[in-house]
């Protein structure tokens, strides 16, 4: 049979902040040199189509399922050199782009209208939105993410992410400002009526096997179709095996247990993004209680399926 290759039409890769700022050899002085992490970043997209939508993120930890097979055991990397990419082609009935909010430091308001040039207003296919925050530490950065997040904060969304270190490239955009200049969001969105996704939170009260895998039956619960779906895994830097008494991978084993066959990829942030948000088929929210969804949190896990439909 004639191999047959795919090209990707849009790439996120995560790799952890060790990896990124790591040690090269420099021929010309013959002694090591701190690897810059934009040289890194254009190594690899060197690999990909010119045309290719690329969305890096540099993470303190990451959470990976071993290239092979879906039905491999996934991993939780909380030290240690690690990364992952995933590459998405053409999907007839899904599109997904990237996009990235700056915060502007001459106004205070973020400009709405932004949203639907990035496809996320008057949308009606729009079904997820992962959101990433960088620099989180800088002056106005949660108030930032606030006027970023609320917006979107509909019921008819899944929405999920969390706070990374930066982000290395988003290459569907000539982006002059570096992301040490300033705070922002960048993201990826899926579009399409056959999307199914649903997402739950794992508190501070799951801290052991037992409230783990409970947390993961409710997501099983949502009946969404494991075949053609990711699992992703935004979890605190103050879980793993800190959270869960040394143990480690706990979270991803009980993720697993109840998807054996699903992928899992994520990171270990510094902060979380993300809601009990359990959708059927037809998409109408499973209403838990009236209150509006707090989405920002910290000391959390976010698990969250996305299913991109049948394939023919």
């Amino acid at each position: 049979l004639q191999k047959v290759q795919v090209l990707p039409q849009t790439v996120l890769y995560i790799a952890d902040a060790e990896t990124f700022s790591g040690h090269e050899e420099c021929h010309e002085q013959k002694k090591a040199r701190k690897r810059n992490s934009k040289e890194t970043a254009i190594a690899l997209e060197k690999l990909l189509p010119k045309r290719c939508q690329v969305l890096g993120l540099v993470t303190p930890g990451v959470v990976v399922t071993p290239m092979g097979s879906s039905s491999n055991q996934p991993q939780e990397i909380e030290e240690g050199e690690a990364g992952f990419a995933l590459l998405f082609p053409k999907i007839d009935g899904v599109k997904i782009h990237t996009f990235h909010f700056s915060k502007d430091s001459k106004n205070r308001v973020f400009d709405e209208s932004k949203f639907a040039e990035a496809g996320l207003k008057n949308n009606p296919d729009l079904r997820v939105v992962l959101l990433f925050g960088y620099n989180s530490w800088k002056s106005g950065a949660t108030r930032f993410l606030h006027q970023i997040v609320n917006p979107l904060n509909e019921k008819s969304i899944i929405l999920a992410g969390g706070q990374v270190e930066s982000f290395t490239s988003l290459t569907s955009e000539n982006n002059n400002a570096q992301p040490g200049d300033a705070c922002g969001v960048v993201g990826l969105a899926f579009s399409g009526p056959q999307i199914q996704s649903a997402t739950i939170l794992l508190d501070q009260d799951v801290a052991d096997e037992r409230t783990a895998e409970a947390a993961m039956q409710r997501l099983k619960a949502a009946n969404i179709p494991e075949h053609n779906t990711i699992g992703f895994m935004f979890a605190c830097v103050g879980r793993g095996y800190r959270h869960y008494k040394t143990k480690r991978n706990m979270e991803a084993d009980a993720f697993r247990k109840f998807f054996p066959n699903v992928p899992l990829f994520g990171f270990f942030g510094h902060g979380e993004i993300g809601c009990d948000r359990i959708v059927t088929g037809n998409f109408v929210l499973r209403e838990c209680n009236d209150i509006k969804d707090d989405l920002l949190h910290g000391y959390t896990t976010v698990m969250t399926l996305i299913h991109l439909g049948s394939t023919k």
